[in-house]
C-alpha cells in the first residue's frame, strides 16, 4: 500500500446519453445490477490500496452522494467532496482537487461510470502505482474504437499516438477510465488549452506525458472486463455481466463493507452491527454470511 496515494472519482457528468433516466439523478447513482454505479470505482480504488478519496460531483447531486457515502468513515476511508461548477472536462479534476492532492507522489483518477473486473486487476494497478514514472493508463481492446480515446503502440509497446474518438482509428486499444499520475499532474493540467468543445481533455494531458516519454500503457489481461457505462446499452450490458459473475462465483462484486474488512480498515463486528439493521436481501445476507464465517464473528 502506498500511504501517500490519493484517489479521485470524477462523477460530475451531465449524463445526457442516459436521458431521461439520468434527469432526476446522476447516472453514477443509477444501479448497475444490484448496487449504485459509484460503488464499482470506489471498490477499485479500495482494492488498489487507496483510502484517501475525493469525489467530484455537481452541485445538484452533492447532497445525494453525501447521503449515500458520507465521509467514508463507516468503511475506514477518508472521503472528501468537491463540486465541478462547470463541465470543463476530465483533466479539470486536477485543478479542482489540487489542494487535496497536495504533495502526493501518486494520484489515481477513475471515472465514476467505469466498471473494472478481473481477478488480477487490483494487483496490476498496485504494481503500476509502485513503479509509476510519469503517467500510466490501462488499455483494453474494443470492437468499436471510434467511440473511445485510442492509443497506438509501437512494436515495443510504447505509446506513439493518442486520438480522441477518431473517425479512422490507428488501433483498437481504448484508453480506459483509470489513470495514474505523478506529482506533476496539476502543473501539467494547468498548462492545457481547452479543446473546441471548451474542455480540458484527458487525452491532451496524457499526450503531455507521452511527449516526455513518460507514458506507460498497461494492457488489461484476457480475464479482465471493462465497461464504460455511459449509455443505456452499456449499463445494461454491465448489469447483465455482473449478475452472471455474481451467480457464478457466489460473491458480491464491489461489496464495499466486505472489502473494508478484508483490507483491515474496519472491524467485522462494526460492519455486522450495521448490517443487522438492513433488510434481508442478497447483498446484506452476503455481508452477514461472509463476515460471520471468515472472521468467526457472531453478532449478539
Amino acid at each position: 500500500m502506498l500511504h501517500n496515494a490519493k484517489g479521485i472519482v470524477l462523477a460530475a457528468g451531465a449524463g445526457t446519453r442516459m436521458f431521461p433516466a439520468s434527469l432526476p439523478i446522476s447516472k453514477v447513482l443509477l444501479p448497475i445490477y444490484d448496487k449504485p454505479a459509484i460503488y464499482y470505482p470506489i471498490a477499485t480504488l479500495m482494492t488498489s490500496g487507496i483510502m484517501d478519496i475525493m469525489i467530484i460531483t455537481s452541485r445538484d447531486d452533492l447532497e445525494v452522494f453525501k447521503g449515500l457515502i458520507s465521509d467514508g468513515s463507516w468503511l475506514g476511508l477518508n472521503i472528501q467532496y468537491e463540486i465541478q461548477h462547470e463541465r470543463r472536462g476530465i483533466a479539470d479534476a486536477f485543478l479542482i482537487a489540487e489542494d487535496f492532492i497536495g504533495k502526493s507522489e501518486v494520484v489515481v483518477l477513475i471515472l465514476g461510470d467505469n466498471v473494472f473486473y478481473a481477478a488480477s486487476f487490483a494487483t496490476q494497478v498496485e504494481s503500476a502505482m509502485k513503479n509509476n514514472i510519469g503517467a500510466t493508463v490501462f488499455g483494453y481492446t474494443v470492437n468499436d474504437p471510434h467511440r473511445y480515446g485510442i492509443v497506438e503502440l509501437n512494436r515495443n509497446g510504447k505509446a506513439i499516438s493518442l486520438e480522441e474518438k477518431p473517425e479512422n482509428p490507428r488501433s483498437s486499444i481504448a484508453v480506459t477510465g483509470l489513470y495514474i499520475y505523478d506529482q506533476h499532474v496539476c502543473e501539467y493540467a494547468k498548462q492545457l488549452i481547452p479543446s473546441a468543445r471548451g474542455e480540458l481533455e484527458i487525452t491532451d494531458l496524457n499526450r503531455v506525458y507521452m511527449q516526455k516519454n513518460q507514458l506507460t500503457v498497461e494492457l488489461m489481461g484476457k480475464d479482465s472486463l471493462w465497461f464504460d457505462t455511459g449509455t443505456p446499452d452499456s449499463m445494461l450490458e454491465a448489469s447483465n455481466s455482473i449478475m452472471e459473475l455474481e451467480r457464478k462465483t457466489m460473491e458480491q462484486i464491489a461489496c464495499l463493507e466486505v472489502l473494508a474488512c478484508q483490507r483491515g480498515l474496519i472491524s467485522p463486528a462494526t460492519i455486522l452491527q450495521d448490517a443487522e439493521t438492513k433488510p434481508g436481501n442478497a447483498y446484506y445476507d452476503y455481508i452477514r454470511r461472509m463476515l460471520r464465517v471468515s472472521h468467526q464473528v457472531e453478532f449478539l
